[in-house]
């Protein structure tokens, strides 16, 4: 017994020494950090009729909402890939295979950005949307889009105005003039002109109107409203249903640990939470109990990719506002199950979370020696990293990272162990989440 005692003696000195202070000492300092920060328990998933989640599930892994009737919003947010696609850069319609194992089509171009992971999307706080936040919630609860005043009234939440979106992009989901869906029939869908917004929608609202088994599920989940009161945003706000309920989880060891209970975190996942709200300066940006700002900033990421709006390269929100200072700018991702959402930033540049961690600490080295080797093959000869372009970057660069941080290797490690304790143990088992089959008789890509 006194050895015994003895040993746990030592274990808990050898505790004081790392941490400089008492287990007790450590939750204590992190819980007030925490409390002056106002960083609470996420929302739980909100309650939604089950007609309403069912018909979303449908829709998510339906091909039927692209042009050509081979993709789907799971091809790029597949629940086997932790609501992603393991790629840097999406490839959409005319690909084939899932996951790392997509190829292009012929004569396709990569997707710009990656595709986000969708993890609390339903949560009340969210106000923007997109990489470089094109869709947005202002302070009146007006929904602000590329679609301006046609957006339909009757869109529920924000999440449900995304999902408006992505079956009108001709490389996610929409196809070319000329393209034919998987039967030989022509692409109807991609006749409309990039911005006519009314015509796509209501043409797909057409293809599912002629599916009488989604007729009856649009009847039943929406039994306030006859058929010919709706149109494609109802669509929609099934898809945000399913979304904002399969993929809210609240049970990593951090949310455990919000609840209360202080051994759901090792001690240097304690500590990295720490350095996360303190001198790693992550909390800057990443706030919040999501772990985002809702704003846009340029962290200096390698330029890649095929561009974006025609431009041979993405230069983010400056896209969308003009802004010089906008240029290279681009939303605050939340970090809820960040260690297993990878490739990293928004063009996947990063294929580890350490490296994407540490061009974070210090982003004009990391631009400097980045190395487009850990790309796929047909995305390394469109990183631009000549020096004229790096200067580009770095001079938009937020001030926030004009001073690197500098960590000791186990300030690093311990970093990390709190960022892999954001990572929910129900990713694992999201399978359960894809349907059997859907309506359109269509494949559900596995």
């Amino acid at each position: 017994m006194i050895c015994k005692r003895l040993i746990l003696l030592a274990l808990a000195l050898v505790v004081v020494i790392a941490t400089g202070s008492s287990p007790a000492d450590l939750d204590g300092t992190l819980r007030a950090a925490l409390a002056g920060r106002g960083i609470t328990e996420l929302e739980p998933a909100p309650t939604i009729s089950l007609a309403k989640v069912e018909l979303g599930r449908s829709l998510f892994f339906d091909p039927i909402l692209s042009g050509n009737r081979d993709v789907s919003c799971a091809t790029c947010h597949h629940p086997t890939l932790h609501t992603s696609d393991g790629l840097p850069l999406s490839i959409g319609v005319g690909g084939s295979g899932l996951g790392r194992d997509r190829q292009l089509g012929e004569g396709r171009s990569f997707i710009p950005r990656n595709a986000p992971a969708l993890f609390h999307l339903g949560d009340q706080s969210l106000s923007s949307m997109f990489w470089d936040g094109r869709v947005s919630r202002n302070a009146a609860g007006t929904f602000i889009t590329p679609a301006g005043e046609v957006l339909p009234a009757g869109i529920d939440s924000i999440l449900a105005a995304q999902a408006m979106f992505p079956v009108t992009s001709r490389d996610e989901m929409r196809g070319f003039p000329g393209d034919t869906d998987l039967t030989g029939r022509a692409n109807e869908i991609a006749v409309f002109s990039d911005y006519d917004f009314e015509g796509i929608w209501n043409a797909l609202w057409e293809r599912l109107m002629n599916v009488d088994a989604y007729r009856e599920r649009f009847e039943v989940a929406f039994p306030e409203l006859t058929i010919e009161k709706m149109g494609f945003e109802y669509a929609a706000n099934a898809i945000a249903a399913f979304e904002a309920t399969a993929f809210t989880l609240t049970d990593s060891p951090w949310d455990r640990y919000l609840n209360g209970r202080d051994e759901a975190l090792t001690e240097g996942a304690k500590r990295g939470a720490l350095l996360f709200y303190g001198k790693a300066g992550c909390a800057n940006c990443h706030m919040g109990s999501l772990m985002t700002d809702q704003t846009h900033h340029n962290v200096g990421v390698p330029p890649l990719g095929p561009g974006k709006l025609g431009g041979l390269i993405d230069s983010g929100r400056g896209l969308l506002t003009m802004n010089e200072g906008d240029r290279f700018a681009f939303r605050t991702p939340p970090l809820r199950n960040v260690a297993v959402t990878g490739p990293w930033m928004h063009n996947g540049a990063y294929q580890r979370l350490e490296d994407a961690v540490a061009h974070m600490l210090d982003p004009e080295t990391a631009l400097h020696r980045y190395d487009p080797q850990q790309l796929p093959a047909g995305l390394q000869p469109t990183v631009r990293l000549e020096e004229a372009m790096i200067d580009t970057v770095l001079a938009t660069l937020d001030p926030l990272l004009w001073t690197p941080v500098e960590l000791s290797e186990p300030e690093f490690d311990d970093l990390m162990s709190f960022l892999a304790a954001l990572t929910s143990p129900s990713t694992v088992d999201l399978v359960r989440a894809i349907p059997d089959e859907v309506p359109s008789r269509l494949t559900v890509e596995r």
